[in-house]
Order: structure tokens, then sequence, then C-alpha cells
């Protein structure tokens, strides 16, 4: 299952849109289907929830992949530390100023959107003028913008969240990386960094997919679907996702 998230797609553009929200819509649409158990897969934004799932609602998590997403506290300090990575993740600071990046992101049919994705992967070719369009249309949903935009400023105001303490992430976890992500460097994944958000006896499979970017997904999708495969083996045919 690839569920819309908070805000996008066919959801309502409402928020609250910090990670305690967003791990609690996930954790509650796992039990909402009967399970007890899901295999949580993310990918950037995605990412991050899904790790916040892992860290907030343990019980709900069998394992966990993520797909070019740093661990949200290993990224936070990351910031701090690494001015290069300050300089990729910039684009943000825009987003925190009102309308502006509403008005650029949807402008001429939501240009600005189809430009961000394609320009922001190393294979270009992943993203044919078809495969954009529902991406496009979605942004130009009454709200929608302003919705996904509310994830980086919840991201950016920092309040206490509400929930569960996240702890340590005791889940196997296998992490997929396209090597050439433009926005995040491959070093946010690096063990030492992820340690002190991982339970003890908890080292992920770290797997890095060359010549792929940041949408490793529809970049390489090949090579993530073998190694997800491979990883998940018998679980992939039993387990929710």
């Amino acid at each position: 299952m690839a569920p819309d998230l908070r805000g996008y797609g066919a959801t309502e553009k409402r928020g609250p849109f910090d990670l305690a929200t967003l791990a609690a819509d996930a954790a509650g649409l796992v039990r909402a289907l009967g399970r007890e158990r899901a295999v949580v897969i993310g990918h950037d934004w995605g990412g991050a929830m899904a790790w916040a799932v892992a860290a907030r609602h343990p019980e709900v998590v069998s394992r966990l992949v993520i797909l070019n997403a740093p661990h949200p506290g290993a990224f936070a300090r990351e910031l701090r530390r690494n001015r290069r990575q300050l300089l990729r993740s910039s684009y943000m600071l825009l987003f925190q100023v009102p309308f502006l990046p509403e008005w650029l992101l949807t402008r001429d049919r939501a240009a600005g959107v189809a430009r961000a994705i394609r320009g922001g992967s190393y294979v270009r070719s992943a993203w044919p003028a078809e495969e954009l369009e529902p991406y496009r249309r979605a942004f130009l949903q009454p709200g929608a913008a302003r919705a996904a935009l509310g994830w980086y400023r919840a991201a950016f105001r920092g309040r206490r969240s509400p929930g569960p303490r996240p702890r340590p992430v005791s889940a196997p976890t296998l992490i997929l990386w396209g090597v050439e992500d433009r926005f995040l460097g491959v070093e946010t994944i690096a063990r030492a960094k992820l340690a002190p958000y991982l339970a003890p006896g908890n080292a992920p499979e770290i797997v890095p997919i060359e010549g792929a970017g940041h949408f490793v997904q529809n970049e390489a999708p090949e090579q993530v679907n073998a190694a997800l495969l491979q990883w998940l083996g018998p679980a992939a045919g039993r387990s929710g996702t």
C-alpha cells in the first residue's frame, strides 16, 4: 500500500505537519487495516516519517526501509556541523517565506514542481512529461502547495511534539541510497552519525546505488526492487507494507 501522506494527493490540506503527528497517522493506518505490524518504507519526507514511526510507534513496525532520507535527528545535527550539507539544504530557507514559494511552485501549471523533480534527479530521463503530470495536477489542488510546504515549516519551528517520545530505532533497517543525490550527502547516513538513534545491536544494512540520485526508486527501479526483495525475503509476501 502506498497511501497519500497528510496534505498530499487526495488528503485534506490541513495540518499539523510535525513528524509526531505524521508518525501517528501512519501507525493509525496500520491499525485501521487490521494489521499488528507492517514493513514501513519511505523516501525523502516519507523516509523522515518512516524513521519517526519506528521511533515513536515501534510496536507497529516489523521492518524499516529508508530511501535517501537521513534520520531526522542525525540530519538536524548535520545541518549544524556540515557547511556543505547546509548549502545543499538552503532551499528549505526559501520555503519558510510566506506565499512566495507557493507561487513559484504553482505558476505556469506547476512547472516549478516539474523542474524541481527533474532538476533534482541524476537520471533526468526517469521523468518524461507524462510521469510528471500527476505531480503537477496534485500541486494545483486548492491548498496543496501550502500543505506540502507545511512539512518544511513545521520542521523549522521545532516545537515540542505531542505523543510518545522517540526512542532508539530497534526494527531491522535497510537503507537504500542513490549516491548522486544533490540534496543529501551520503555522509548523513554514516554509521557513527546514526548510532545515537539506533537501539544497541541494530546495525542497518546500507546499500549504495551508483548512477542514481535523490529519486532513487524512479532512477534505478530494478536495483531498488531487487535489493528490497532480497532483504525482505519471505516477509515480502506476507507482511503489510
